[in-house]
């Protein structure tokens, strides 16, 4: 009796809230109270609601869904931006990896604390249409982290780089130190966890969901795929085919790509067909690559193959930043591909490097499809901004 009782007053009580709006009475949920608000304010910009952080997959790969925590999230996302997180509080994750430009770096080094820099360039973290969906442990068929794949997880990679001297120079201990001069940080974790408890696997999970929340699907490449999947109910017959909504020279270069290049940076959704490889940058490496973390010489001048959306966005290239433009990416395959002794097999040909020799219009047509990767949603989108005033 009393839970029908409860349950009659549920029901006129949403009644009412839903009925409101018809009334012309806006109701409005204030996620903090007045106070905690206020507190959050003086640091930050953030709605007094919640944004939504979950991720539908595009129609050609399955349409399906990704949860996200959105409290932990938005937490993860203040602390990615937070440049007091580092030695010297000058560095943040974000200072590396800008909205602006795919989450990559404009330089071939970026700057770290006391005026030091990066030993390679910054991945673009924006370079999937989902950063959970495609990175973590290789052996349940994910992309490592690092140029030289060392890390299988968010949270390890982030601890990393918070104590990499060059970087952020901040072990876990003086992180969570940092993190409680800051009331902000108790509201947050509060909303987040129950409690203000600041640990270290709770600052890693969240700098994790926020990282693994970034989505960049909106490309035109992306609505030519959804278009000829709403067609052909399929995406895997494409090689040959004109895909409706790209031109004719971003189909030839469609083509090219996978021809030449999907074997190894993902045929169809980006992901890599090899988590390495050398690709001929040079007949000896300064920087050894997954050789100098494996310390075997097979493994001298391998490094990530990274995954090319918003690639128009992330120059410079290549882990030293050697190349300014995709052009000059493109002259690289087409005629300067050095035969390393463990240059990719991909690159061979009867046992030489296999240079591609493309014409000029080829050049122009594969840079046209590559230029198609590009999802301006992405760099725009306030759930992944700096939420710092």
């Amino acid at each position: 009796m009393k839970n029908s009782k409860n349950l009659i007053v549920f029901l006129m009580m949403l009644f009412f809230f839903s009925s409101c709006k018809k009334d012309g009475i806006e109701i409005t949920y204030e996620r903090y109270t007045p106070e905690d608000y206020s507190v959050l304010t003086e640091s930050l910009t953030l709605p007094n609601d919640l944004l939504d952080y979950t991720f539908v997959f595009p129609k050609y790969y399955n349409s399906r869904s990704l949860s996200m925590d959105s409290d932990l999230a938005t937490l993860g996302r203040v602390m990615f931006y937070d440049k007091n997180l580092s030695d010297d509080r000058t560095i943040s994750c974000a200072s590396c990896h800008k909205q602006e430009l795919a989450f990559a770096d404009d330089a071939a080094f970026s700057d770290g604390v006391n005026s030091n820099q990066t030993a390679r360039n910054s991945l673009a973290l924006g370079s999937v249409f989902n950063f959970a969906e495609y990175y973590g442990d290789p052996n349940q068929g994910r992309i490592p982290f690092f140029w030289d794949n060392r890390a299988i997880s968010v949270q390890e990679q982030s601890r990393q780089t918070f104590a990499n001297v060059d970087e952020m120079n901040m072990p876990m201990d003086k992180v969570i130190e940092r993190v409680n001069e800051y009331p902000f940080y108790s509201i947050l974790f509060r909303e987040t966890f129950g409690d203000d408890a600041v640990t270290e696997d709770r600052v890693l999970d969240a700098v994790s969901e926020f990282v693994n929340s970034l989505s960049t699907y909106n490309s035109k490449y992306d609505k030519a795929l959804d278009q000829h999947f709403e067609v052909n109910n399929s995406i895997f017959n494409i090689e040959g085919t004109t895909l409706q909504g790209l031109t004719a020279q971003e189909n030839i270069g469609k083509n090219l790509y996978l021809t030449n290049c999907g074997n190894c940076h993902g045929r169809i959704n980006g992901f890599p067909g090899e988590v390495a490889a050398n690709n001929g940058l040079d007949m000896t490496y300064d920087d050894r690559g997954i050789g100098s973390f494996t310390n075997n010489s097979f493994e001298d001048g391998l490094f990530k193959v990274p995954t090319l959306r918003n690639i128009a966005l992330t120059g410079p290239f290549m882990h030293d930043g050697r190349f300014e433009t995709l052009e000059e990416v493109v002259e690289h395959y087409s005629s300067g591909i050095q035969n390393h002794n463990n240059l990719s097999n991909e690159l061979k040909s009867g046992g030489q490097a296999k240079n591609m020799n493309f014409t000029a219009d080829e050049k122009a047509s594969l840079i046209a499809f590559l230029n198609t990767f590009t999802d301006t949603d992405m760099i725009t989108d306030e759930r992944y901004a700096d939420p710092f005033n």
